[in-house]
């Protein structure tokens, strides 16, 4: 889809913002360099934010011999967004301020075959609203809330084009959503999200080619490549949990047989598992995620079944990893999600000994695999970004709803208690 001149300016927004957030504060030229925008293009967009209230002038830094550079950093308290993380066992939801910190969190278990789309709705918006009162935030202050479904998303069309673990197809989401949460909702899925979360803070910052693999129930990766979160033509790309790691194998509920995620989420880990030992008292066989926790625990106490588990898991994933540096020649592959997290570095030393054996030796020696290193849920604060990201591109639209930027003050805003200039920045006397 050609890009249009809005488009192509929301983007530029969204980088400038994003950059700000992650260096807060720092001058309009730091910005310029970092993005490779002209410094008059920064400094509109710069205004532009200040305008919104999602930035604020903060003072000066001394410059070598010329005019002190002015500084602006995120208004924290400008705005709230919210992120949620659907999965199938649980719903998660974080309220964040906007410089994506952590204001409030919520959870929502979701029982076995709990997937009744009207039930699932339910859960999200109870969670939303638990968010919103516990941090005492007023409703025209929150810019919006990014949902993260699994499966394939219609993200223009706001549908759940299906979830495979769910059997959910051409569920309309959003239109059930904005039933019950009276906020600017935006849709798309974990693999975006966890992208875009590495991008902002993660080990893909600073990376033009990065990979994202999503280990949870379901399987996924997430792509960034030329510096840019790659969607594909319907939004689709990444369903690498769905490509075919062996011909005729386990069947998996898309209806394809031999998935990677067959082998390596958290449902094929617990058939590795009941196949190796079937009596294990580490297998709770209606329970993934006392299955995962418990494999962690194994391996931290070098339990020869579960170390036998997390090696079998690995040369499968290790294989299926491989391809994906053969063919995209990334510089990096976070392992994220909870599975990643439960199984740590037992499981990343182990990965990265099954792809040295099988990727091409090239791309090999420049692609680096670690773990996550986002502490908080990548998921849900890469669903606040959507969230972010969509009340950036209806900024100049007619009749939109109303913004930090309808309620600006001039632009010397006091700066947020927050924030304290570095040592060699000086406010002005």
């Amino acid at each position: 889809m050609k890009r249009t001149s809005r488009d192509i300016r929301t983007a530029n927004r969204y980088g400038v913002l994003r950059h700000v957030v992650a260096q807060s504060p720092v001058s309009r030229q730091e910005v310029a360099a970092a993005t490779e925008l002209s410094p008059a293009t920064v400094a509109n967009l710069v205004g532009e934010l200040l305008d919104l209230g999602m930035l604020v002038e903060v003072g000066y830094e001394d410059s070598d011999g010329g005019r002190p550079r002015g500084l602006v950093a995120v208004n924290s308290s400008g705005a709230a967004l919210i992120g949620v993380d659907v999965a199938e066992t649980y719903i998660h939801v974080e309220l964040f301020d906007l410089a994506l910190t952590v204001l409030a969190r919520a959870d929502e278990e979701l029982r076995p075959r709990e997937n009744d789309p009207g039930k699932v709705v339910a859960h999200i918006a109870d969670a939303v609203s638990s968010v919103v009162e516990q941090a005492g935030v007023a409703a025209d202050r929150v810019l919006g809330v990014g949902v993260s479904m699994p499966g394939q998303v219609d993200r223009e069309g706001g549908v759940s084009v299906f979830a495979a673990n769910w059997d959910w197809h051409d569920v309309p989401l959003l239109r059930l959503l904005a039933e019950h949460i009276p906020y600017p909702l935006y849709l798309d899925n974990p693999l975006r999200a966890c992208t875009v979360a590495e991008q902002w803070f993660g080990a893909a910052r600073g990376r033009n080619d990065a990979v994202v693999v999503n280990l949870g129930t379901g399987v996924g990766a997430g792509l960034a490549l030329g510096g840019t979160l790659h969607r594909g033509v319907s939004n689709s790309a990444g369903e690498w949990g769905h490509t075919t790691l062996v011909l005729d194998g386990r069947q998996c509920h898309c209806g394809n047989q031999g998935c990677v995620e067959t082998y390596v989420g958290a449902p094929g880990i617990m058939r590795n598992l009941r196949e190796l030992s079937p009596d294990s008292p580490l297998l709770h066989p209606d329970d993934q995620t006392a299955t995962i926790e418990a494999l962690g625990r194994g391996l931290m106490e070098g339990d020869p079944v579960a170390v036998k588990v997390v090696h079998t898991t690995a040369r499968y994933l290790g294989a299926a990893l491989a391809d994906l540096i053969n063919l995209l020649n990334p510089e990096v592959i976070v392992l994220s999600s909870w599975v990643a997290a439960a199984l740590g570095e037992p499981l990343l030393a182990e990965v990265r000994a099954a792809v040295a054996g099988r990727a091409l030796r090239r791309p090999l020696a420049n692609t680096e695999i670690v773990l996550c290193p986002i502490p908080s849920n990548p998921v849900s604060l890469g669903a606040a970004t959507f969230a972010l990201e969509g009340s950036l591109a209806s900024v100049g639209r007619k009749n939109r709803r109303t913004t930090p930027g309808d309620r600006a003050t001039p632009r010397n805003r006091t700066p947020p208690r927050d924030r304290t200039p570095p040592r060699n920045r000086t406010t002005p006397s």
